[in-house]
């Protein structure tokens, strides 16, 4: 275990040291980009506690590193929307379902076509237009919108964070926003965002899976988007606004991409509220397309979704920002929770954590040394090991196709840059990253999933 905990001590202007939780190979990695240098800066924040942490997964980001975790003080800290990403709530919902490998083998590019016909996907991809007023309900109520409207059950708000609404107070979201937002909601968007069929492969823990009706040889489906337009806006406006507020010189910030604001400040509190809003935008996000997959399912195997064996499992954040309780120097403390490209772990619903498109996935469960390692927290993937623009350029597109032809994955992909972007090379070892989160404790496995089907903008 101690092998694969890394620790940066305090230098220079670092309040507290910074952790890495890694494996040799996986460190060595770290260290070709910026991101231990990322995460000694996040070190330097104003009221930060305990340390700051990089995950197996982590690699450069903008300020913060992706796979950065960070608790600050509520009275002396700060938010930052470098730790909390410009895609404000991307995240991961895994649903189940009943139907076998065997079932979709003579369906399968039936439910591929279907799946990207229902599901938009790419740069710009929209959906249809929104009232101003449906528009504002979303940005208060998130997936308690979708029930209301029935594109989920109202018992699937339990598998939401936060029940799938966060309080938000007032609207903090500005019109540019709002217009980026108004005709998105429901789809996948570009880049890393994706929706894939897997098998489950392999059940780890049957008692866990038991209680999720999850059974090895059947399909489910993994869905990974956030805020889309709306959130990027939000971020770009908070950035913004921060700079022109508080003007902080070289000595106060390290790195001008980690701007923040204190928490007690009013443009803080505002930037709270705006980030709760787009939270809330993507929790609903992610339900439409789930509401979506539901009818390509029922359409291509002729059945409903409930005989169908159809139920979501987990929604979850991975850029987020969250007042979370957790147990500091002995003490049970309220702090703010920063968490970019790391997934919370909670007690009763499984983690979700993607591979890319030719790797397994994994549902994982809660460790035992979560709460006291990473404040509940561990990877959200398996990380980016090569850039976009280098994947683009050196990647054999053929090669790559043929690999995946090999193990029998379909995949429907808008772009030519983005199907090399996210190709399997671009990224690390999934399984290198799940092992060392059990060893460390962080996690215990619960099922392995296999892509058969991607959809990918």
């Amino acid at each position: 275990m101690e092998t694969n905990i890394k620790t940066l001590s305090k230098t220079g202007k670092m309040k507290v040291p910074a952790v890495v939780y890694a494996s040799d190979k996986l460190f060595e990695l770290m260290q070709q980009d910026k991101t231990l240098e990322q995460i000694k800066n996040v070190a330097t924040l104003p009221g930060i506690v305990k340390h700051a942490i990089a995950m197996p997964d982590a690699h450069q980001g903008f300020g913060f590193p992706i796979g950065g975790v960070a608790a600050f003080d509520l009275n002396e800290g700060i938010v930052s929307p470098g730790g909390v990403g410009y895609d404000i709530s991307c995240g991961m919902e895994y649903i189940k379902t009943d139907i076998s490998v065997n079932e979709l083998e003579k369906n399968k590019n039936k439910l591929l076509d279907a799946l990207a016909k229902k599901i938009p996907a790419g740069v710009g991809s929209s959906c249809t237009v929104m009232e101003k007023d449906a528009l504002e309900e979303v940005l208060f109520e998130g997936a308690r919108y979708s029930a209301k409207q029935g594109f989920i059950d109202k018992k699937e708000l339990k598998c939401f964070d936060d029940d799938g609404r966060v309080d938000v107070g007032e609207d903090h979201v500005s019109d540019k926003a709002k217009k980026r937002g108004k005709n998105q909601l429901g789809s996948l968007g570009a880049g890393n965002h994706f929706g894939e069929v897997q098998s489950v492969e392999k059940i780890f823990d049957q008692k866990t899976a038991n209680l999720f009706g999850l059974t090895e040889g059947n399909i489910g489906m993994m869905i990974h988007c956030g805020s889309r337009g709306l959130g990027h806006q939000i971020a770009t406006d908070y950035i913004e606004k921060m700079e022109k507020e508080f003007n902080y010189s070289s000595n106060d910030l390290i790195d001008k991409e980690l701007i923040y604001a204190p928490l007690d400040s009013q443009i803080g509190q505002d930037y709270i509220c705006a980030m709760h809003q787009a939270t809330n935008y993507a929790y609903a996000n992610r339900s439409f397309i789930y509401s979506h997959a539901k009818e390509a399912f029922e359409e291509v195997f002729d059945n409903t979704a409930e005989a169908l064996g159809i139920r979501l499992i987990r929604d979850i954040s991975h850029n987020i920002a969250r007042i979370e309780k957790h147990k500091i120097d002995g003490k049970m403390k309220k702090v703010c929770i920063h968490r970019k490209g790391a997934t919370y772990l909670r007690d009763d619903i499984p983690a979700i954590i993607p591979g890319s498109m030719g790797t397994a996935s994994y549902l994982l469960s809660k460790g035992k040394n979560a709460e006291e390692l990473s404040f509940s927290s561990t990877a959200h993937g398996a990380g980016r090991v090569m850039s976009r623009s280098k994947a683009r350029k050196t990647l054999d597109e053929e090669k790559i196709r043929n690999g995946l032809i090999e193990k029998d994955i379909s995949v429907h992909c808008i772009s030519r840059g983005g199907f090399l972007e996210e190709a399997p090379p671009a990224y690390k070892d999934i399984d290198e990253v799940i092992n060392v989160s059990c060893e460390l404790g962080l996690t215990e496995r619960l099922a392995k999933l296999k892509p058969i089907l991607c959809l990918k903008g």
